[in-house]
């Protein structure tokens, strides 16, 4: 598949589309396996190229893991042998272990692919390092050495945002001698404290006591509810083409991840929220969809710390919408998989987007009408599927080089638009 053409969608988008489990969830459910010797089972758990690297990695790790369906089952206890641990496209793989092995016995080479091998490791590896862990960093990237030692606590005040640092430190706190405490700048989301048991002080303090904390394995083993950024690329386009509905089941609702649609209901999208529900350690509902015509938003601080994997098609809906639109304290943008913060900018420009930027920031006058345009991606998967959600609404023809990227998180994405858009689909060998 080397090209994905999309066309303007013809009529009205309908349809209920079910989503592959939050990736998130996923990853931190899988790698807490690993202090139980129990059977878990995780529903819902999606094919993505991420999500089976994260299997992978438990399997080398001494877990069997089952698929039975859109089930994995996994067993067994964990031995940490040492040994080489790819973690292929996967940052939340690679920094979540870094955490573990750090307190463990044994020493391991963790490894990614092109793309992972280019993302920050350093700012994982220095608390880490300030708890004693040994942990050898190529020019700050992956490959890492990572020697398992006996662990101190630490006291952490992070002036990072990151979700990912953060459960890197909490779980090698599990291995510590002591209490470790950790503050974030700003609240990123917290599916590790969840299933850890954790919440932060007033003071925003997260405390945790290896000698207190107890894994809820029926927290473990649970439906896993719908990735909200995967369910991001519809409600965008049920929103931009007049007159559609969809309807979304069992999308994950968690406070800190919602907020893409605190965003575009403050700006009037038509987005009901119904059958709300706890799934495990997450809450979780059905939201149905239409047609909207969107006032501007403003982006910035905490809110874009919570939606930051959201920012791509929020910006592709900010240019439909009335007024100019302004997206601050983005900067974590060009350190994904790509560099998004040019990839938004640049692809929506090349559709016709009147955008302006500086170092942190961009802003978007919206109103203008899309047109079609050929879209670099960087291989990175919410690119694709941000573009494509803009080609469904633009006129002309949008060309998505390099679609097979998808499936590092949504690999029956292309299938999904065939279904729900018709004839807007062409796919290129």
């Amino acid at each position: 598949m080397d090209r994905a053409v999309i066309t303007p969608a013809s009529a009205p988008l309908r349809g209920i589309i079910h989503i592959p489990g939050d990736k998130s969830v996923l990853h931190r459910r899988a790698v807490l396996s690993l202090f139980t010797r129990n059977s878990i089972r995780i529903g819902n758990f999606g094919s993505g190229d991420d999500c089976s690297t994260t299997l992978r990695c438990m399997e080398r790790l001494g877990k069997d893991v089952v698929r039975q369906g859109r089930d994995v089952i996994i067993s067994g206890q964990a031995h940490f042998a040492s040994g080489n641990l790819d973690c292929g496209n996967s940052g939340t793989t690679a920094r979540l272990l870094m955490g573990i092995l750090a307190g463990r016995e044994g020493e391991w080479i963790l490894t990614g692919d092109e793309s992972l091998s280019r993302r920050p490791m350093e700012r994982v590896a220095i608390p880490l390092r300030k708890m004693g862990a040994r942990i050898e960093l190529t020019d700050r990237h992956l490959p890492a050495r990572i020697v398992g030692t006996r662990l101190k606590s630490v006291e952490y005040d992070s002036e990072i945002a990151s979700a990912q640092l953060k459960s890197a430190v909490l779980l090698a706190g599990l291995a510590a001698e002591g209490i470790t405490r950790f503050r974030e700048p700003v609240s990123t989301r917290d599916h590790t404290e969840r299933l850890l048991g954790l919440s932060p002080d007033a003071a925003g303090w997260i405390t945790l006591d290896p000698t207190r904390i107890h894994i809820d394995e029926s927290g473990l083993s649970a439906f896993v509810p719908a990735d909200i950024s995967s369910a991001a690329f519809w409600i965008a386009s049920a929103i931009a083409i007049p007159d559609s509905e969809l309807t979304l089941p069992a999308v994950l609702m968690n406070p800190r991840r919602s907020a893409y649609i605190d965003v575009l209901r403050r700006a009037s999208a038509n987005i009901v929220i119904e059958d709300e529900h706890e799934s495990g350690t997450e809450p979780a509902a059905t939201l149905k969809v239409s047609g909207s015509k969107l006032a501007a938003f403003r982006i910035h601080g905490g809110l874009a710390a919570q939606c930051i994997d959201e920012i791509p098609v929020l910006a592709v809906l900010a240019a439909l919408a009335r007024g100019r639109s302004e997206f601050h304290d983005v900067q974590e943008l060009r350190v994904k998989e790509s560099d998004r913060f040019r990839l938004i900018t640049e692809n929506l420009r090349l559709m016709g987007a009147k955008i302006e930027r500086n170092k942190d920031s961009f802003f978007i006058d919206g109103g203008t009408r899309l047109h079609g345009a050929e879209i670099e991606t960087g291989k990175d998967h919410r690119i694709a599927m941000t573009f494509a959600a803009a080609g469904l609404a633009a006129t002309g023809s949008t060309v998505i080089n390099e679609p097979s990227c998808v499936s590092i998180s949504y690999p029956g994405f292309w299938d999904d638009m065939k279904r729900i858009a018709p004839g807007s689909v062409l796919l290129e060998c």
